[in-house]
C-alpha cells in the first residue's frame, strides 16, 4: 500500500528537478527532436542491406571494446575531475555518420552511450556520480549531430544539391557540421546554467576542442578503412586511443594535483614553479614584471562568526575576482589560508611600478566595492544567527595588497615574494583595505 508513495518520492527527488525551468525545457526540446528523428528515420527506412548491417554490428563492437578497454580510466576520469571532458567516442559515432543512414547510425550512438553509461558512469558512487538526464542529453546532442553530419554526406551523393564534392572535402564538411551541433548544443546548455560563462575560454582556453577534432579524424579514418580494408583494419585504432586515453588521465590528474581543491587556482608549489619559470622567461626578454600578495582582512572573524564552509565560499568568490580581472597569462594561486598571489608576467607600461599600483588598486576596489555583492554595499558577510546569539549585520570583505616588481625589487622569485611580504605587512599595518608597492617609504596611496 505503501511502496507507490515511495516511489512517488524517489522521482520528485531526482537532479533534473533542481535544473533551472530554462534548462529543463531545453533538454526535453533536444531529447524529443532526436527522438523524433530516430523514429521518423526507422519509419522511412528501407529493409537494410547484409553489408549495411555488418558496418553497424562492427562499429557497435568497436565501441563496445572501446569502452571496456578503458573502462577504469574513465571511470577515474569522472570520479576525480569536476569539468567536462571528452569520452572519445566520437571515433565511432562520426565513423557510423559517415556510412549508415541517419536512423541507423543514431542507433550506433544508442548502443555505444547506452554501455558507457552501464559501465563507466552508473558505477560511480554518488555524490561524484553524473545525474542521469545529463547522460541522456549528451547522447541526443550526438544523435542530432550524427543527423547533421550524415546529411551532408547525403547531400554529396549523386542526385544530392553537393552531388560530385570530392570525398576529403565531404569528410571535412560533415565534421563541422558535426561540431557545430554538438558544440552549440552543449554551450547552449552551459549559457542557460551559467549566463556569465566565458565561451571563448572554454572552446579554445584547454585542449578539449582539439581533443574532439582529432578523434573526428580518428573516426573518419575508421571509416575509410572500414570501407577500404575491412573491419580487421578498423578496430586496429583501439590500441591508439587506448594510449590516448592514459596521456589524457596523467595531464588530468596532474592538473588536478596543481590545483587547490577550494578555489580552484594553483596551489602553492604548482605558483611557485610556474612562476620562477615565467621569471625566467621575463629576464630573458628583458621585460618587467611584478608579484602581488593579497590578504582578505579579519578572515578569522569570518571563519568563527560563520563558519569555515562560508569562509571557502568567500575564498572562492575572491578567486572567481582574480580570475575575472586579471589577463589569461597571468599567474594566480593561493598561497594558503585567506592569502592568494598574483604574478603579472607581461607589464605593458614603461613604469612597472605605477602600473602594478594601478592594477592592485582595481583588485582592492573590486573586491570591496561590489563583486560578490549580496547587498547594495558590496560584498558582504550576511546576517548570521545561531542558537542563544544575536544576529550579526552584514560587514564587507575587504584585501590587502603588497607588492614587488621585476627586476626592480628582485632578482627571483623569493626575492620578489619577501619583498610582497613585507609591503602586505606595511598595508595590514596601515589599517587594511590598502595597497602598498616595493620596499619603504612607501607613498600615500590615493583612493579611487
Amino acid at each position: 500500500m505503501t511502496s507507490p508513495p515511495a516511489r512517488f518520492r524517489e522521482v520528485t527527488r531526482w537532479p533534473v528537478w533542481r535544473t533551472p525551468h530554462q534548462l529543463i525545457g531545453a533538454i526535453v526540446v533536444v531529447e524529443v527532436l532526436a527522438s523524433a528523428l530516430v523514429v521518423a528515420g526507422l519509419w522511412a527506412l528501407p529493409l537494410p542491406t547484409g553489408p549495411t548491417l555488418f558496418t553497424m554490428a562492427t562499429l557497435c563492437v568497436g565501441g563496445v571494446l572501446h569502452t571496456e578497454l578503458v573502462s577504469g580510466i574513465e571511470r577515474i576520469r569522472r570520479y576525480a575531475m569536476d569539468t567536462h571532458h571528452v569520452n572519445l567516442t566520437s571515433v565511432w559515432t562520426f565513423a557510423a555518420a559517415l556510412l549508415l543512414p541517419p536512423a541507423l547510425a543514431a542507433l550506433v550512438v544508442a548502443i555505444v552511450y547506452g554501455h558507457l553509461f552501464v559501465r563507466v558512469q552508473r558505477p560511480v558512487p554518488p555524490p561524484e556520480r553524473r545525474p542521469t538526464y545529463r547522460a541522456l542529453y549528451n547522447a541526443s546532442t550526438i544523435v542530432l549531430a550524427v543527423h547533421a553530419a550524415a546529411g551532408v554526406v547525403a547531400a554529396t551523393e549523386p542526385g544530392g544539391i553537393y552531388a560530385g564534392l570530392p570525398y576529403p572535402l565531404t569528410i571535412v564538411l560533415a565534421l563541422l557540421a558535426f561540431t557545430v551541433v554538438n558544440t552549440c548544443l552543449v554551450l547552449g546548455a552551459i549559457a542557460i546554467v551559467n549566463p556569465e560563462a566565458r565561451f571563448m575560454q572554454i572552446l579554445f582556453g584547454g585542449d578539449d576542442l582539439n581533443l574532439e577534432l582529432a578523434t573526428l579524424c580518428l573516426g573518419a579514418l575508421v571509416a575509410s578503412a572500414l570501407t577500404a580494408i575491412g573491419p580487421v583494419a578498423a578496430l586496429l585504432v583501439l590500441p591508439p586511443i587506448l594510449a590516448l586515453h592514459r596521456t589524457i588521465l596523467v595531464r588530468q590528474l596532474r592538473e588536478k594535483a596543481d590545483t587547490d581543491a577550494k578555489t580552484g587556482l594553483l596551489n602553492h608549489a604548482a605558483w611557485h614553479l610556474r612562476g620562477s619559470h615565467a621569471l625566467q622567461v621575463a629576464e630573458r626578454e628583458s621585460r618587467q614584471a611584478a608579484l602581488l600578495i593579497l590578504d582578505l582582512d579579519h578572515f578569522k572573524e569570518i571563519n568563527d562568526t560563520h563558519g569555515h564552509l562560508y569562509g571557502d565560499q568567500v575564498l572562492a568568490s575572491i578567486a572567481r575576482v582574480l580570475r575575472e580581472e586579471l589577463r589569461d597569462h597571468d599567474l594566480v594561486g593561493r598561497f594558503g589560508g585567506e592569502e592568494f598571489v598574483v604574478l603579472l608576467p607581461r607589464l605593458s607600461g614603461h613604469d612597472g611600478r605605477d602600473e602594478v599600483v594601478h592594477i592592485a588598486e582595481r583588485l582592492r576596489r573590486r573586491v570591496g566595492g561590489g563583486s560578490m555583492a549580496t547587498g547594495p554595499d558590496g560584498p558582504t558577510i550576511p546576517a548570521a544567527r545561531t542558537e542563544g546569539t544575536p544576529t550579526i549585520g552584514p560587514r564587507a570583505v575587504t584585501v590587502s595588497i603588497g607588492g614587488a616588481v621585476f627586476p626592480r625589487d628582485g632578482g627571483g622569485i623569493t626575492a620578489l615574494l619577501e619583498v610582497a611580504d613585507s609591503a602586505l605587512y606595511a598595508a595590514k599595518k596601515a589599517g587594511r583595505d590598502t595597497v602598498r608597492i616595493g620596499p619603504p617609504p612607501f607613498p600615500t596611496a590615493e583612493r579611487a
